[in-house]
């Protein structure tokens, strides 16, 4: 899980017009947003490997999740917003989403 979040941190830095494209118009200034995005992607990758951080870093996760949600729902609002994904792929993304969240859950120590 660890790795999967750094190289999707890594990934707005590599390809920042991607995420900028997919940025809900309503939401404003979205390089910033693409820049800090990535950056908390990748710390809370680097976190989850480290027991005293890892529960934080989980709940981050979620977080995070819960919050590009949004982005995922807006790319369902048109041609334009989907970025030439088909809505099959768009439409199964959002329970991706909250698989990812469940897994992310899964690993809590209590």
């Amino acid at each position: 899980m660890a790795i999967m979040y750094l190289i999707a941190g890594l990934m707005h830095f590599i390809k920042p017009k991607a995420y900028m494209r997919i940025m809900p118009r309503y939401i404003p200034n979205h390089k910033a947003l693409v820049f800090w995005s990535g950056l908390v992607e990748i710390i809370l990758g680097f976190a989850l490997c480290f027991s005293v951080t890892k529960n934080m870093a989980i709940y981050g996760i979620i977080l995070m999740l819960t919050t590009f949600l949004l982005v995922h729902f807006y790319m369902l609002s048109g041609a334009k917003a989907s970025a030439r994904i088909p809505k099959w792929i768009l439409i199964l993304r959002i329970p991706l989403q909250f698989g990812l969240m469940y897994w992310a859950y899964y690993y809590l120590q209590y």
